[in-house]
């Protein structure tokens, strides 16, 4: 019984991330967002449909930016 709770004492110390997960990730992750949501947003406003007026390119940037979020947020 000893021998567990010296075991239960140890706390590890937690690690630090890797460089590539503090610098690179969030830059790419921010640049393939901005990207996708720019991409989306204009190609919505170009292919305009008749009658759709203001209602297809709001859905369009917001399904865009709903799925940038999900997809890249934990980044």
């Amino acid at each position: 019984k000893e021998v567990m709770d010296m075991d239960m004492d140890i706390k590890f110390k937690p690690s630090q991330p890797h460089w590539y997960e503090r610098y690179v990730q969030p830059c790419v992750a921010e640049l393939l967002g901005c990207t996708f949501f720019i991409f989306i947003g204009c190609l919505s406003v170009v292919e305009d449909a008749e009658g759709a007026g203001r209602l297809q390119p709001a859905l369009a940037h917001g399904l865009a930016l709903g799925l940038t979020i999900a997809v890249l947020g934990d980044i």
